[in-house]
């Protein structure tokens, strides 16, 4: 196998030649055909806090699409050849790939049968790759812990990798969608798949009466602003981490009866459940291709800013 390596933080990363695994009881080794790159990665890559969370020397990658290659012992429900996205965290060991153990910025991957997902033949493998993280942590804050449902009045803060993802699907279930983005090209690409109630600012977001909003962005005012713009007795869900500090009108909070929680990740059901809104034919986040061998030009320019929507290398 081959991939990229991290070794220690503020390193390039290291292309590395390694013997291909072998799948033990209930693994199987995927021939990876697509992974995203994800601004977690730049994190590992520059941020010393990440060293006692990873096991470094690591191959990165945690959004992962492809081809089972060999099956180990004690496997059920999937064949050589099936194609498959792969939830980036074995449940039953607590490892997930890309930290604890190589990841997807590889030619294989070593992974627990529990983490696969069958990839539908109508979803590409980019997309398959993309709902594995971006996908799948927009939709579990949006329909499982807030609650989404045909008609409910429904607010998203950051149309990026994640918002994309969230304002698409909550269209598509009927919900009644405003979106909040200081970018041009984020409003006009949500103005583009059908939703009328698009603003520059959060808070103008409180004219629509607002039951949910879910902040994809986190930059503290973000957050401040979704409270301000929730209907009174609503919910705000933090997903975004662009700060890991907010100074929030705690008396608005109170008097209003507004409900604020956090969010992190998903479940392997819920990209599956991802992967039937990409058949729909609706679904139309900004994926751009690059090749593997330039994942480390692709967090670089992940780094500046200079990537719209998901970045997702692929294979042949």
């Amino acid at each position: 196998m081959q991939g990229w390596q991290l070794n220690r933080t503020n390193e390039p990363l290291e292309l590395v030649t390694k013997p291909d695994p072998e799948p033990g009881p209930g693994e199987v080794l995927i021939g990876v055909k697509a992974a995203g790159l994800c601004h977690t990665d730049v994190g590992m890559l520059h941020d010393p806090g990440w060293m006692s969370k990873i096991s470094a020397p690591v191959i990165l990658g945690h959004e992962c699409a492809g081809v089972v290659q060999k099956i180990g012992p004690e496997v059920s429900g999937f064949q050589v050849g099936d194609r498959v996205g792969v939830a980036p965290l074995d449940a039953k060991t607590g490892k997930t790939i890309g930290a604890q153990r190589d990841g997807a910025y590889s030619d294989v991957c070593l992974v627990g049968v529990d983490q696969l997902i069958h990839l539908p033949d109508n979803v590409s493998f980019e997309q398959g790759a993309a709902a594995t993280d971006a996908g799948m942590s927009s939709y579990h804050p949006l329909f499982k812990v807030g609650g989404a449902t045909k008609g409910m009045k429904v607010g998203i803060i950051g149309v990026g990798g994640l918002g994309q993802f969230a304002a698409n699907m909550a269209l598509i279930a009927g919900c009644d969608v405003s979106v909040a983005d200081t970018s041009a090209q984020a409003r006009e690409w949500a103005r583009g798949i059908g939703i009328e109630k698009v603003y520059e600012q959060i808070t103008d977001m409180a004219q629509d009466d607002v039951e949910l909003i879910v902040d994809f962005a986190g930059f503290g005012s973000t957050t401040r602003d979704a409270i301000s713009a929730v209907r009174s007795g609503g919910l705000v869900i933090l997903v975004g981490m662009g700060k890991l500090e907010a100074t929030i009108d705690t008396g608005d909070l109170i008097v209003r009866n507004i409900t604020l929680r956090g969010n992190n990740g998903g479940t392997a059901q819920d990209i599956a459940d991802v992967y039937g809104y990409f058949q729909t034919g609706k679904m139309h986040p900004t994926l751009t291709a690059t090749s593997f061998d330039k994942i480390p030009e692709g967090l670089d320019r992940l780094e500046q800013g200079a990537v719209s929507g998901r970045l997702i290398a692929v294979r042949d």
